[in-house]
């Protein structure tokens, strides 16, 4: 009998082991089938059995995971978590809320799905790629090591190089704290301005409006890959290995890059080589904005006027410009035959005019809309001092005194003739303010402060300019000069070689801003994180180093949470009001 049970259960055990594994998910979806079955008649199930098998639907289900999954059996593999639901759901909120328009959704969902079927398929692991966040895509390469040898090699110059991106970042870190709590403010006190659109939040090259597709692509991936090259430098200068560098894309857009070196070298570093390591990514991108400003500088001195004189951007009621049908935009070449090359030359010849003298006037019309015609206009000029004053007793609280003072120092006088537009500018406006550097009425001084704090006037040219570089009323006006690259690369050339250096130098500042504000996983976050970690050390040096340790990282949270809380202010704030 015993040993009869013994071969019943050996045998038993023989006939599973020879069964192919069936995954749990799938055992208990066969049970629920069965129990279904069993509570309807033998015809119905056979009847439905038999429809099932034969029904396009049942083919096109199977074809559909094959094509997805490679497993078109496995009902596991085929399902979504509650995360996937989650995150396709959210897509659609954002389509049915009007944030974000339905091709952009669409993108989105494909690329996601398709990045789970190449996670699924094992594809993903083959091509040393892995999926973070959802949709973006990690592609890791050991090219590069080489060069990153040879560049690493001076290591005292970059240990020092690191030592003064420290002092740098803190710097300007001190500026991006400024920035974020002044919008904060802006937004809390007058919280119905109007705000950007929801998909203009993230600056994406090609989906933010007034960033196009082309250039911003091409300056990204230059400022990412000398943000993450240069933590590879400073890692290798200090003695730790570099495992990979590696590009994070969504879709065909690159939104990021990355340096892995050795996780528990870096742990074990000393701080302030990992401080170095941090602040060289941002230091990098800053140092590479001003670089190529100053050769956005020369490439604007290449340019000269198609036509020379001066141009008005806007034209006043009830003035001679008006009454004589001068339009925005036109070139006032001559003024009584006198040339008029640039705005010093048409002042100088407006000063021998007083208010109630008539002049006439060369224009052309716009280059923008076609072919440039010649015109003549006979204009009237009015009395500028008496326009100022007029101006001002229009508005409330009028200091007319204050005026008249300044009125003075400007040397405007009554029965100074007044022709009546605002605006007025030479005919290559378009790149005269770009050229300070190279513009000798600048002394050394105001030309190193211009280009420290001109990235911040060039932020909002863009948005201004709905993702232009410059007006493309004066654009068509800007030729090609006479030096020898100018000449050699023709006006599209320079123009092309200003947008791209405009964008190169937006970029980098907008990464290396960005990248320190001083929240964790920003590189800003982790200088802040170690650098109150040795100011602790420093103020309480008979603390416990394990207590210390913790303390920076609760300070470094707790901050972290307050500029999220700063930045997400003016985020939503004006949506819910």
């Amino acid at each position: 009998m015993a040993w009869t049970m013994l071969s019943l259960t050996s045998s038993r055990r023989a006939c599973r082991s020879s069964r192919p594994m069936v995954s749990p998910s799938r055992r208990n979806l066969s049970i629920r089938r069965a129990f279904w079955r069993a509570s309807m008649s033998p015809v119905l199930t056979t009847t439905l059995d038999a429809g099932w098998r034969s029904s396009p639907l049942r083919r096109f289900s199977h074809t559909l995971k094959r094509l997805i999954l490679g497993q078109p059996d496995m009902e596991k593999e085929a399902s979504l978590d509650f995360t996937q639901i989650l995150f396709l759901g959210i897509l659609a909120l954002f389509w049915v809320n009007g944030w974000a328009p339905l091709w952009i959704v669409v993108l989105i969902g494909a690329w996601y799905l398709g990045l789970l079927a190449l996670e699924r398929r094992g594809i993903l692991d083959r091509w040393n790629a892995t999926r973070a966040l959802g949709i973006i895509l990690m592609l890791r390469t050991n090219r590069g090591k080489r060069v990153l040898e040879l560049v690493s090699q001076p290591r005292r110059f970059w240990r020092a190089y690191g030592e003064l991106s420290i002092w740098l970042c803190f710097a300007v870190m001190a500026g991006v704290l400024l920035l974020l709590f002044l919008s904060a403010l802006a937004i809390t006190m007058d919280p119905g301005q109007e705000v950007l659109p929801a998909r203009d939040l993230l600056l994406i090259p090609g989906v933010t409006s007034f960033v196009p597709f082309w250039w911003p692509v091409a300056a990204l991936i230059i400022a990412l890959i000398i943000h993450e090259y240069s933590h590879g430098i400073q890692a290798r200068a200090h003695g730790m290995q570099v495992r990979s560098f590696g590009l994070l894309l969504a879709g065909p857009l690159p939104v990021g890059a990355f340096a892995e070196p050795e996780y528990e070298e870096m742990i074990r570093a000393p701080r302030r080589e990992r401080m170095r390591l941090y602040a060289a990514g941002p230091s990098i991108n800053l140092l590479a904005c001003w670089i190529v400003l100053i050769l956005l500088s020369a490439t604007a001195t290449g340019f000269a006027a198609t036509n020379d004189g001066v141009h008005a951007v806007g034209i006043i009621e009830d003035t001679g410009a008006e009454d004589a049908g001068l339009k925005p935009y036109e070139t006032i070449t001559q003024i009584n035959d006198v040339p008029v090359i640039d705005y010093s030359s048409f002042t100088e010849v407006m000063s021998d005019f007083e208010a109630g003298d008539s002049a006439t006037m060369t224009v052309l019309t716009p280059p923008s809309q076609g072919e440039v015609e010649e015109r003549l206009i006979e204009v009237v000029f009015t009395d500028s001092w008496d326009y100022h004053m007029n101006e001002c007793r229009e508005r409330e609280n009028c200091d007319e005194a204050a005026l008249e003072e300044l009125l003075a120092k400007l040397k405007i006088k009554k029965g100074d003739a007044f022709l009546g537009v605002s605006g007025l500018q030479s005919s290559t406006a378009a790149v005269d303010n770009w050229g300070y550097f190279f513009n000798d009425d600048y002394d050394a001084s105001e030309k190193v402060v211009g280009t420290i704090f001109a990235p911040l006037a060039m932020l909002g040219v863009p948005i201004a300019l709905d993702g232009h570089t410059m007006n493309l009323e004066q654009r068509a006006m800007l030729t090609a000069g006479d030096g020898a690259i100018a000449s050699t690369l023709g006006t599209e050339g320079m123009l092309a070689a200003f947008d791209f250096l405009f964008w190169l130098a937006w970029i980098n500042f907008l990464l290396g801003f960005a990248n320190l504000i001083p929240m964790v996983p920003f590189d800003g976050g982790h200088l802040v994180r170690d650098g109150t970690h040795s100011v602790i050390k420093r103020v309480a040096r008979k603390m416990d180093p394990l207590k210390a340790e913790n303390l920076a990282l609760r300070l470094s949270r707790m901050s972290s949470l307050f500029i999220l809380f700063i930045i997400a202010i003016p985020i939503i704030i004006p949506r819910i009001i």
